[in-house]
């Protein structure tokens, strides 16, 4: 999918030369994203859905982000990749599972599974009824079942459908939550990841627990199950919370691979169904990530972040591994950020999503024995203003309790002070590096990062602790977010290490970021508005204990039972900047679309509220019918042009 200037397009290319086509037409701005693409088995059609929120938090109407006086919709097509490149609507649904054999597609309506012809041929229909959310559809290898997970709240099952039975066949019921179905190659049996069931006795909020979880394998013919592996109770043991998840999979040899942080970074690992000790296959102080298994399930090709360059801890490279031994290579190097990788069909070529810290990011092809890889659709890049791009370079400093803390210097050469920046990223699991992001509100971030210092700023972009990419005690560090706030000891420190530069004017530095980063912004204001003399807010998180009504219901089901929901509310309420506006001086720029669905739009309601009671000066922009991430090209341009103008006359003093 290519998003240029909010127009999306599905763009296709084939081997050996690899040119890229553009298949679809779509000329508009109209925010009405691209997501779910597959390619069927043959290769000759493309299955995407248009339209949609698929990063919200709670669910919704379709986002309207045009003001249309039509509603939009949530809808299935395909388009050829040959020939007559016409896309065809095929239905209103979501979340496509193409079976193996390319003719059908089941999907998801309304929380249950239907299915449809691949070719539109026939009208769809509801393919079973079942109690709960439908999600994770997996076809049988053979094309005649489908697994799925039905999702009952405190609970979850893995079922079975098959094409000739009446009846679901569920595998090894439980009070657990089931997850993440992957069928053997023989089609026979099923792996899958079980977590503990929602209850039990309240769990400290204040306080880090393990989550533990395990592997399991069930009989599709007869339902029952057992498990392959368990995690240790511990916190290293615990559940991963990046990108993948556990990133279960069934290798050749009768293997299992998975992710788990065991020894404090998140690292593949392989198995024998029969169980026994794991083999790490990754082994080294570096995280994997963007997972995938070859066609012939024999390796593993991934992303992280090592090589042989010292500043790759602030990378992505990629690298591939054989399913039953720690031999890694590596596929890519250099001073670039590669991510998403995956085989091709005849197991003899990788493609990945490449970029620089200047080129954005292209397609990218190289053989899977390691060797030169090559760019594709370079064309869409002709007009792009490469030179222009500044080179950012890796720091480190150290917060006030000590930890040593990453981050991105944007700064030009010149002499002079000048006003400088501090960036803090969303998430808070995420990782800025040193080039374009993989995910594309991070991209937008960077490009911002970049506008800023060809504008005469020093930007610093901090990844203060909660992020990944530097092992599992700092993505899980004691007393943080509404526990605590300790990670703003880290922003902080990010604001004194650019006031300890002889390039920045120690009474010109600004603060920004979007989402938690807005939450860290508004922290900033409200509690060092000497050291932060302006920011730029976007739909951060401004009361903690608002924004966790759902926890505290959750709390209040066991009433009488001893908790420590109180103390964890007084204190998610002192980590929050609504606490300290009482010290708030510093004026800021509140940004926010009214149809968020991660960041209640209350919550900047709430804030610009209090900051007028207390006679701070501020200014809104609001985007009527926007959602987090800004769907329409035109939204960025005015959330973006609005922050240049505000740390122009705030900072520049223009």
């Amino acid at each position: 999918m290519v998003n240029r200037q909010g127009r999306r397009n599905v763009w296709t290319a084939d081997g050996p030369d690899y040119a890229a086509r553009q298949l679809t037409r779509y000329a508009d701005d109209d925010g009405q994203e691209l997501t779910w693409l597959a390619l069927t088995p043959d290769g000759a059609t493309a299955v995407y859905v248009r339209g949609g929120d698929h990063d919200g938090n709670w669910s919704a109407d379709p986002p309207n982000p045009l003001s249309s006086v039509t509603a939009p919709a949530v809808q299935i097509w395909s388009v050829p990749t040959r020939g007559d490149t016409t896309p065809r609507l095929l239905v209103d649904g979501d979340e496509p599972a193409i079976s193996p054999a390319g003719d059908r597609i089941a999907f998801l309506r309304a929380h249950q599974v239907w299915i449809v012809p691949a070719d539109g041929s026939a009208p769809a229909k509801e393919l079973f009824h079942s109690r709960g959310e439908m999600g994770s559809l997996a076809w049988s290898p053979d094309g005649k079942r489908l697994a799925f997970v039905s999702d009952r709240g405190d609970h979850s099952f893995v079922g079975v459908y098959t094409t000739d039975s009446a009846t679901i066949r569920w595998l090894a019921p439980s009070t657990s939550r089931d997850l993440m179905p992957r069928w053997s190659p023989d089609g026979n049996r099923i792996a899958f990841v079980r977590l503990p069931g929602r209850g039990g006795a309240p769990v400290p909020a204040l306080r880090l627990t393990p989550r533990p979880w395990a592997i399991w394998a069930a009989e599709v013919s007869t339902g029952a199950g057992r498990r392959v592996w368990e995690s240790p109770v511990t916190l290293r043991g615990s559940y991963p919370t990046t990108d993948g998840g556990a990133n279960l999979a069934w290798a050749a040899g009768e293997r299992l691979v998975f992710l788990a942080d065991l020894d404090g970074w998140p690292h593949l690992y392989s198995m024998p169904l029969a169980g026994g000790e794991p083999l790490r296959l990754t082994p080294g102080p570096f995280m994997a990530e963007f997972v995938s298994l070859s066609p012939d399930r024999t390796f593993l090709i991934y992303a992280a972040n090592t090589g042989a360059d010292s500043s790759d801890g602030e990378r992505r490279h990629i690298f591939r591994v054989p399913v039953d031994r720690a031999e890694p290579r590596a596929l890519s190097a250099g001073a670039g950020v590669e991510w998403s990788p995956v085989v091709t069909g005849d197991g003899r070529s990788v493609a990945w999503i490449g970029a620089g810290t200047a080129a954005p990011p292209l397609p990218m092809i190289g053989p899977a024995e390691g060797g030169a890889a090559r760019a594709i659709g370079t064309e869409l890049m002709r007009d792009y203003p490469v030179a222009g791009m500044v080179v950012p370079r890796p720091v480190a400093f150290r917060s006030s309790d000590g930890l040593v803390v990453h981050g991105q210097l944007f700064d030009r050469t010149g002499t002079g002070r000048r006003p400088a920046i501090v960036f803090v990223h969303g998430g808070p699991p995420r990782q800025m590096l040193l080039g374009w992001h993989y995910m594309e509100y991070y991209s937008h971030a960077y490009a911002i990062n970049q506008y800023l210092a060809s504008h005469g700023y020093t930007v610093l972009s901090v990844n203060y602790r909660l992020g990944v990419g530097y092992g599992h005690e700092f993505h899980h560090p004691e007393h943080a977010g509404p526990w605590g706030a300790s990670e703003y000891r880290d922003v902080k420190a990010g604001g004194e290490y650019l006031r300890s530069l002889a390039t920045v004017d120690p009474a010109r530095i600004g603060i920004w970021g979007g989402s938690y980063g807005g939450l860290l912004t508004a922290l900033a204001l409200a509690r060092d508005s000497r050291l932060f003399r302006t920011g730029v807010d976007f739909h951060g998180v401004h009361d903690w204990p608002t924004d966790m009504n759902r926890w505290q219901e959750s709390a209040e089901r066991t009433p009488y039972e001893p908790n420590d929901s109180r103390e964890a509310m007084e204190t998610a309420w002192r980590s929050s900047p609504a606490a300290d506006v009482k010290r708030w001086t510093s004026p800021v720029l509140l940004i926010h679309g009214d149809d968020d669905r991660n960041v209640a739009f209350h919550q900047t309601v709430e804030l610009g509220q209090r900051l007028r009671d207390r006679g701070v000066r501020f200014e809104e922009v609001v985007l009527p019918d926007e959602i987090h991430g800004f769907l329409r090209h035109a939204s960025w341009l005015v959330a973006d042009r609005a922050m240049a103008a505000w740390f122009g006359r705030e900072l520049a003093g223009r």
